[in-house]
C-alpha cells in the first residue's frame, strides 16, 4: 500500500472532532465593557483583549523568550515528574483543557493518561477547529470535543461534551490562574470543583491539574514581562489596535509605552500602557483625555507560594494537593482531587 492509500485509509477510519459554540460575540456588550474600563478614573481593560489573531501569535513568541521562564519551566516539570503524575491522575478520564489554544500542552499528556475523551475549551471555537482537526490526525481513535465558551464567566460545560461517569481531569496549565484576583481565583476553583461532578454522588478520582507561577525576585519577574527584544511591549500595545477595530477609537500606538512592574505588597505583576504625551482619545459618540504619564491597566498576573495556593484549593473544596516544582522553585504544577 502506497503512502496516499495509507493516508486515505487513516482518514476514512478517523473520528471527527465535535464542536459546540456557546459563546457568541456581542459587539454591543464588548463596546459597553471596553468603554466602562476606558472611562474609569483609573482606566483599565480586560486581558482577554490582548488576544486577537496577532496578539495570540505574539504571545506564542513570548513563550520562546529567554526571559519568559514559565512555559519552559512548566514543560520541564511535566517531563521530570511524569511518572509520579501518572500514579496520581486517573487513566481513561475525560480530559478538559481550559484555554486550550493550540492544544499542544494537553496533547503531550495523551500517552501517559490515555484519556477516553479530550474536551478543548476556549473562548472561540473557530480558533480550535484547525488545531483539533490536526490533532485528530495524530490520534484518530480519540473522541474530541471543542467547546467555545468564556470559562472565566462560567464552567458549566454542556452535558454532551462530557462522557457519562468517567472521571474528569480539568487541566489549566501555564499560570493563567494568575490573571484572576485571589477572590476571583477562589470562585473559579469552586466552579472547577463542582465541574468534577462529585455533587452527583460519584466517588472517582476526578480533579484539577493546574500550573501556578510562584513568588520570586522582582528583577526576574519584571524581566519576564518586559523583555529586551520588546515582544511583550508589542503584545501589550497591539491591544490598542484591536480596541480601535472593536469600538472605532483612535488609539495611536506611538503615543503609548509598555510598563510592567511587580507589586510586592499584593504579589502580582501589573502590565500597563502609559501615555507618552497628552492624548485625546476619541470614539464614536465619546472621548476621553489622558495626560502624559497616565496609565491604562491591561493585565495582572498574581504569584503564589505553594502553601498559599494549596490552601486556596482546599478552601475551594479540593483535597490537599500533590505538588511538583522545578529545582529552583520558580513554578509549580499541582494535582488536587475533588
Amino acid at each position: 500500500m502506497n503512502g496516499r492509500a495509507i493516508f486515505a485509509s487513516i482518514v476514512q477510519g478517523m473520528k471527527t472532532p465535535q464542536f459546540i459554540q456557546l459563546h457568541h460575540e456581542d459587539g454591543s456588550q464588548i463596546r459597553t465593557e471596553l468603554l466602562k474600563g476606558l472611562q474609569a478614573t483609573k482606566a483599565y481593560t480586560s486581558p482577554k483583549y490582548l488576544y486577537d489573531a496577532l496578539g495570540s501569535k505574539l504571545f506564542e513568541a513570548i513563550t520562546e523568550l529567554l526571559e519568559y521562564y514559565p512555559t519552559r519551566t512548566e514543560a520541564a516539570i511535566f517531563l521530570e515528574h511524569a511518572e509520579s503524575m501518572v500514579s496520581h491522575i486517573p487513566h481513561g478520564s475525560v480530559l478538559v483543557d481550559l484555554g486550550a489554544g493550540n492544544c499542544q500542552k494537553a496533547a503531550r499528556l495523551f500517552k501517559q493518561l490515555h484519556p477516553s475523551r479530550y474536551v478543548a475549551v476556549d473562548i472561540s471555537v473557530d480558533f480550535l477547529k484547525e488545531a483539533m482537526t490536526r490533532l485528530q490526525y495524530q490520534h484518530p481513535d480519540l473522541d474530541m470535543v471543542g467547546v467555545g465558551m468564556d470559562f472565566a464567566e462560567s464552567l458549566a460545560l454542556p452535558n454532551e461534551a462530557l462522557e457519562g461517569m468517567a472521571p474528569r481531569v480539568f487541566f489549566y496549565p501555564g499560570s493563567s490562574i494568575g490573571n484572576f484576583t485571589p477572590a476571583e481565583a477562589l470562585t473559579f476553583l469552586r466552579a472547577a470543583h463542582t465541574g468534577c461532578g462529585l455533587h452527583e454522588g460519584r466517588s472517582d478520582k476526578s480533579g484539577l491539574l493546574i500550573g501556578v507561577d510562584l513568588v520570586k525576585g522582582t528583577a526576574e519577574l519584571e524581566a519576564a514581562y518586559d523583555d529586551a527584544l520588546g515582544v511583550t511591549a508589542a503584545f501589550n500595545r497591539n491591544m490598542l489596535l484591536y480596541i480601535n477595530r472593536l469600538i472605532g477609537s483612535n488609539f495611536n500606538i506611538s503615543d503609548w509605552s509598555h510598563v510592567a512592574l511587580y507589586n510586592e505588597e499584593i504579589s502580582r505583576i501589573e502590565m500597563h500602557l502609559e501615555a507618552k504625551r497628552d492624548v485625546a482619545l476619541r470614539w464614536t459618540g465619546g472621548e476621553r483625555s489622558f495626560v502624559k504619564g497616565e496609565r491604562i491597566h491591561t493585565e495582572n498576573s498574581y504569584k503564589w507560594t505553594t502553601q498559599s495556593f494549596s490552601e486556596l484549593l482546599m478552601q475551594a473544596g479540593f483535597a490537599q494537593p500533590v505538588v511538583w516544582t522545578d529545582a529552583d522553585g520558580k513554578f509549580a504544577v499541582m494535582w488536587a482531587t475533588a
